[in-house]
Parts: structure tokens; sequence; C-alpha cells
């Protein structure tokens, strides 16, 4: 019997990556799912604590932290344009601003958890049990993301990145916007609604 053509084979072993990591973030919409959903529970059992709560969120310390997530999604794109060109230099210095402005989204979560502890908010409150939870769960994507980010280059200075072969990039893209657009959805949710 005949090998499969890697090139023309429905799963190609170059094509795994790319379906390994939609398989996972699709467990993470599961995940994220389930947690938005019991924080509306908790919201729906006891909606004069929600309201007293959010009165300590710092709405625009929160956008301007979202303004900077979403700029470095938008790092991502010009990083993977820049690779497809060749221009390798300027993915480095693509991927070092998303490790900066993912740094400094964690540092404005971190500002904001400590400002809200100050007043009094943390796990143990019916509000901040699942609001830290999945704003900490999220955070932690956050670092794996920028771990992530740091061993790619440690891949662009070996030059495993190459106009022909990106496909690390690539995943990496894909797993960013998907950190991204969870935080829109839990900006949403937890300070516009």
């Amino acid at each position: 019997m005949a090998e499969p053509n890697l090139r023309t084979a429905p799963l190609a072993h170059r094509d795994n990556p790319k379906l390994a990591i939609w398989l996972y973030l699709g467990g993470d919409v599961v995940l994220f799912g389930t947690l938005i959903l019991t924080y509306w529970m908790f919201r729906l059992r006891a909606p004069a604590d929600f309201i007293a709560a959010k009165a300590h969120l710092s709405i625009p310390l929160i956008a301007l932290n979202t303004f900077v997530l979403i700029l470095s999604s938008f790092m991502v794109v010009q990083g993977l344009e820049a690779v497809r060109d060749g221009r390798q230099a300027a993915l480095r210095n693509y991927l070092f601003a998303v490790m900066a402005l993912g740094a400094l989204f964690v540092g404005g979560q971190a500002f904001e958890w400590s400002s809200l502890y100050r007043d009094g908010i943390w796990f143990s409150s019916i509000f901040g049990t699942p609001f830290f939870t999945i704003t900490g769960l999220h955070g932690s994507h956050v670092l794996v993301g920028l771990i992530w980010c740091a061993y790619l280059q440690f891949g662009i200075r070996k030059g495993a990145y190459t106009q022909s072969r990106h496909l690390g990039i690539e995943t990496f893209g894909l797993y960013w916007h998907f950190v991204d657009v969870v935080w829109i959805v839990l900006f949403t949710f937890f300070y516009l609604i």
C-alpha cells in the first residue's frame, strides 16, 4: 500500500499544529462560556452586591487596558505580515511590541486587582469569586502567550521562521487573537453591562 501524499492528505502533518490550536481554542470557548454563565448566575442571585462592587471598577483604566490588548493583536498581524514578506527584523520588533503590550496589560490588571483588594473586594465576596476567577484565568492565558512569544523570539534568532515557514507565528496569532476576543467579551460583561 502506498504512503499518502502529505501535500494532499486531509490532515497532513504540516497542518496538525493549526488543527490542534483550533481544537484547544474550542475547549477554551467552552471553559470561558461556562464561567461567564456562572458569573451571570451569581449576578442574578445578588444584583445589589454586583451593583455595589461595580462602583469600584475603574472603567477608564480597563478601557485603556483593553486598547493595549487590541493594539497587541494588531502587532501580531503586522508580525505575520512581516515574516511573509521576509522582514525578519520587523517580525522580531513586532513580537517585542506584543510582549511589552501584553506585560502592560497584565500590569494594568494587577493594579486593578490590588485596588479592589484595598476596597474590600476579594475572592470571598459574591462578586469577587467569579470576577477574580475569570479575569485571573484570562490573565494566565496572557502570561502563557507572553512565554510563547518569548519562545518565538528564540526561534526568530535561529532562523526558524521564514517566508515559507511561519506556521509557529500563525498558531501563536490564533491563540493571541482568541485571548484578545475573550477579553473584549469580559470587558463588556464586567464593565459595560
